[in-house]
């Protein structure tokens, strides 16, 4: 899924660019560019945390179902 991650951040980009727009109509051209990288930066963090808590969820699913089979197994 590296193509969609890239696409994520540069959405983060485009949407800090934006924001910055709206806030401030005369925003210079390093001012854009710093929204720009932290909107792209920004992006990539949340994406690596979303994935994280993913697989924390995943991984405990599997350790319930394997608690629950264990269960099971001993009461017959």
């Amino acid at each position: 899924m590296g193509i969609l991650d890239e696409v994520g951040k540069v959405a983060g980009a485009i949407a800090a660019v934006e924001a910055t727009e709206k806030v401030d109509a005369d925003a210079g051209f390093l001012t854009k560019a710093a929204a720009a990288v932290a909107g792209f930066e920004g992006a990539g963090a949340l994406e690596k945390l979303v994935e994280k808590k993913e697989d924390e969820k995943q991984a405990d699913d599997g350790t319930q179902q394997a608690d629950d089979g264990t269960a099971q197994d001993s009461q017959t």
